[in-house]
């Protein structure tokens, strides 16, 4: 009792730090101690994933590091950040639902259909169920303020694409892992830096970088038996968390009408939000528009996307990280700088730079040939 009197006794910013501070060590140790048994296990049963055509390894990989990084944040995030879990319901349902799907799909590969209707069961709990939805365009196209339908349309929408945008990053060692870092790292100091409301999603974006560089740790390993993927269930997990706090910024700079909480102004919010994002929306959007050019199906594999032609230029998968993810930063402070220009000119500017970094590896490869 003595010592429950003494967090309690302690200051709202001494708690916040001790939050962070536990968050951040715990999910990393139970990522970094459950890794190699989950390896162990993996390559015991024989649960590894199958190199193919459109494989970036030549050797049966465990793929079930996503377990991990889910039992750390399941463990973590409700103790930590346990607010967020009291204001949205249905988050912690998600995310379980994710895993289970996610387990499914790296153990027995399951339809696309199913996949995909999981996805939608999923972001339907969190945008009706948890109000977690974009209200708001900020003026973009013209467009303020949302119909409420066409607002969970719009946000269950977003929340599916960027599930499967950033399972379609996971292509070489540490690009996912270390997209999630950073995404998360920069949306942690931003929602620190709209004050102390906010202090539970700075939390548990601590949380999930903690779970992430656990995993990293064997995902970027150079021996063979220490290495692992994270697999579609942590893929899957991060891209929707992903979502969730991109969405929870754009929404801190709503005026909802509640007096007790202070209120900020950004237009650009949608568009910075989306800055972070650009990686796998950039490369989505790049993948189905070169499928269009060639007159493929839009849903037949392909090594299109930015990781396999950075690859293609000669670089090893931790270069390519390295590269892609410094060039994110630098479209991210771009945007940074230009925050108070006009919203309209900033989003085409953003898209434009989106997709000429996505095309960039491409053009330098025909150059040096």
């Amino acid at each position: 009792m003595d010592n429950l009197g003494f967090v309690q006794n302690m200051s709202f910013e001494s708690v916040f730090i001790l939050k962070m501070v536990l968050g951040f060590s715990i999910s990393f140790l139970l990522t970094y101690f459950l890794v190699p048994a989950i390896i162990k296990i993996s390559r015991r049963k024989n649960l590894m994933d199958e190199p193919t055509m459109r494989s970036s390894h030549q050797r049966k990989i465990p793929n079930l590091g996503g377990i991990a990084i889910f039992f750390a944040l399941g463990v973590c995030a409700p103790i930590f950040a346990y607010e967020l879990f009291d204001q949205y319901k249905f988050l912690f349902a998600s995310l379980v639902i994710l895993f289970y799907i996610g387990v499914t799909d790296d153990i027995v590969v399951m339809r696309a259909y199913k996949k995909l209707l999981a996805q939608i069961v999923v972001s339907v709990l969190v945008v009706v169920g948890s109000d977690v939805r974009i209200r708001s365009f900020f003026g973009l196209f013209g467009i303020d303020e949302l119909n409420y339908y066409f607002s969970v349309f719009f946000s269950v929408l977003t929340f599916i694409i960027l599930i499967n945008a950033f399972n379609l990053i996971d292509g070489i060692d540490g690009l996912a892992g270390s997209y999630s870092l950073l995404s998360s790292g920069l949306f942690a100091v931003s929602f620190y830096r709209l004050g102390e409301y906010n202090f539970p999603l700075v939390v548990f974006c601590i949380i999930i970088i903690g779970s992430v560089l656990g995993f990293l740790r064997f995902n970027l390993s150079n021996q063979r038996n220490q290495k692992i993927f994270m697999g579609d269930t942590g893929s899957m997990i991060l891209g929707f968390l992903l979502a969730f706090t991109a969405i929870n910024f754009i929404d801190i700079f709503i005026d909802k009408g509640d007096y007790f909480k202070p209120h900020y102004h950004l237009v650009s919010a949608p568009v910075i939000a989306l800055s972070v994002l650009i990686l796998p929306v950039a490369d989505t959007f790049s993948v189905i528009l070169i499928r269009l050019i060639k007159r493929q199906s839009l849903f037949k594999p392909d090594k299109n996307h930015l990781h396999h032609r950075v690859v293609d230029l000669g670089l090893s998968h931790k270069q390519a990280t390295f590269s892609i993810c410094i060039v994110y930063l630098i479209v991210i402070g771009i945007v940074y700088l230009l925050r108070h220009q006009d919203l309209n000119l900033l989003f085409v500017l953003v898209f434009i730079i989106g997709l000429m970094c996505s095309f960039l590896p491409f053009l330098l490869k025909k150059m040096l040939k």
